[in-house]
């Protein structure tokens, strides 16, 4: 058994407003940079080697938590939003109406329109978990979270989150086989 603490990137501008980021490099904004200067990892994460995604929002997180060095991983980037990139999801729930809603109800095969679906964040981020080889705490994003406690739990993407998540807590896996099973989640 592995142990993998997730944590999310510290707001951007585009996280407060609202807006999809997805592979869009947005960088932290000043308020994200000053909730993490106060911020320490919990005790269970300190030894851990860290790993980050590559977008800056990620590497910056990293290196206000002390790790400045930390290896990116690109298989840990956000879900790739395509086309709805800067938008807001009310925006396009109205706009799209009921093909929104049929696309969401596609939990796990949700696409948006030129992006990946959940379920391909999900191979390749599982992909990467097979490979770990120590305790490991991956700086990375929503999306990311959510595919791994799906795969956890075996909750489909539809209707609500078996835990609600909190976006400034740690959340911890037991990675065994290559498959995640819930440890803590909302650890701080």
């Amino acid at each position: 058994m592995i142990r993998l603490a997730l944590v999310r990137h510290a707001d951007t501008a585009w996280s407060v407003a609202g807006r999809i980021q997805g592979r869009t490099d947005i960088p932290l904004s000043e308020s994200g940079r000053a909730r993490l200067r106060a911020r320490a990892l919990p005790p269970e994460c300190r030894e851990m080697n860290v790993v980050t995604s590559p977008l800056a929002r990620c590497v910056e997180t990293a290196a206000l938590l002390g790790a400045p060095d930390a290896a990116r991983e690109p298989r840990i980037a956000e879900m790739h939003w395509g086309a709805w990139e800067g938008r807001r999801l009310a925006e396009l729930r109205e706009e799209l109406g009921a093909a929104m809603r049929e696309n969401e109800a596609r939990g796990l095969d949700f696409r948006p329109n030129g992006g990946e679906s959940p379920r391909e964040v999900l191979s390749r981020v599982s992909e990467w978990m097979k490979g770990l080889k120590k305790p490991t705490l991956a700086v990375t994003h929503r999306g990311v979270i959510r595919v791994v406690l799906a795969q956890a739990t075996g909750w489909d993407m539809l209707g609500r989150p078996p835990a609600k998540l909190d976006w400034d807590a740690v959340h911890l896996f037991a990675i065994e086989d290559g498959s995640p099973k819930v440890d803590k989640l909302n650890l701080k």
